[in-house]
């Protein structure tokens, strides 16, 4: 299977079935820039996406950019459902902007743009240039250095652009592989074919070995489904090791929440755990204090270690670090404030009474 929707394309149609903010637009007009951002309204990384979007638009907008953030791809039972969570979604994420904002239940605008340039995932972002072609397909976080070279038209012939395109389009042919080999577990494991389930997996991480999602679901499926805690710990042993050779903030977090937060671990060997969740626990510390990380997920996924291990005031030290440093960041609000409540109502729990910064504030969990 190969991407048929490329740089240089024109553009397809934008025929949705419906506009929720914005004048309906059945063209795109020559001599604009369009920026058509996909997403859904369960993408974590959506809502942020759109809203550093539209502070791009508010920047540019007078270039003649505009952003159309399009929604193609809700779960819902019906369309008036899915039509109501996007309403709600864009009312948190983009309180006061004009962003247009399509929707379209049908799939048919995905099949244009999406599956035609082999695009799995959101959010993706599209980029018409002036003369109704496409500039760039990709992140939209990319696009704050991409855009000002799309608007002084040196970015399409540039040497940037043809390899951004040629990495993009082999990503999107071995996602196209990736993609089949979840659809092998995830057959497996609907039936409890085990065998076939863990050999997918095992094939799976040989073949995408920098997929940190996949090492994810493989230990889940031995500890949380198959209750395999032999087979289980060595995977989580390997994950972990994995990620201290690599030295990756994203690898050493994920790596420490399969340790600390997600399954029964009683069958597994304490001692051994709790070792590694230190070793894992110290070294994304020392990344902070090399690179000045201090992201709320990772914070989050120390502090739980610390916390499980008897060190409650390091745990509380950390999420109160780390609630400072979110506050600092230049993010949208949207974004701040969902961090914000995140780390707060697990300093509420730590604490065991009600935590507030800035306005915010969350109360410990009722235990039942």
């Amino acid at each position: 299977m190969t991407s048929s929707l490329n740089s240089g394309s024109p553009a397809p149609s934008i025929n949705v079935q419906h506009w929720l903010r914005g004048d309906p637009l059945s063209n795109l007009q020559l001599g604009k820039i369009y920026i058509l951002d996909f997403f859904s309204t369960g993408c974590g990384p959506c809502g942020p996406a759109l809203a550093r979007l539209a502070q791009l638009q508010e920047e540019y907008g007078d270039m003649g950019v505009e952003i159309i953030a399009v929604a193609s791809r809700e779960k819902a039972a019906t369309a008036d459902e899915a039509r109501a969570q996007v309403d709600a979604w864009a009312s948190k994420w983009l309180p006061n902007s004009n962003i247009r904002i399509a929707f379209d239940y049908s799939g048919e605008i995905d099949k244009l743009w999406m599956d035609a340039s082999l695009s799995f995932g959101v959010p993706q972002a599209f980029v018409v240039d002036r003369d109704g072609s496409i500039a760039s397909i990709g992140d939209p976080d990319e696009l704050k250095f991409i855009l000002p070279r799309v608007i002084d038209g040196s970015w399409r012939a540039s040497a940037e652009a043809k390899n951004a395109e040629s990495e993009r389009i082999a990503e999107g042919e071995s996602d196209v592989s990736y993609n089949a080999l979840l659809r092998r577990i995830r057959a497996a494991t609907e039936i409890e074919d085990w065998k076939a389930a863990l050999a997918a997996f095992e094939e799976g991480i040989n073949l995408f070995p920098d997929i940190i999602c996949l090492r994810q679901s493989y230990v889940g499926t031995l500890i949380g489904r198959m209750r395999d805690m032999e087979a289980g710990w060595i995977a989580l042993d390997q994950f972990a090791r994995d990620a201290i050779e690599r030295n990756s903030e994203d690898w050493l977090s994920a790596a420490l929440e399969q340790l600390f937060g997600w399954y029964d671990y009683s069958g597994l060997p304490s001692a051994e755990r709790f070792s590694m969740g230190k070793e894992l626990s110290e070294r994304i510390l020392r990344l902070y204090q090399q690179q000045a990380l201090s992201r709320a997920d990772s914070s989050l996924s120390v502090a739980r270690y610390y916390h499980e291990s008897g060190d409650n005031d390091r745990a509380v030290d950390l999420i109160e670090r780390a609630l400072k440093f979110v506050d600092g960041e230049s993010l949208p609000d949207g974004e701040k404030h969902e961090q914000m409540a995140q780390l707060l109502h697990t300093l509420a729990e730590y604490k065991g009474e009600q935590a507030c910064y800035g306005g915010i504030c969350a109360a410990p969990r009722k235990q039942c």
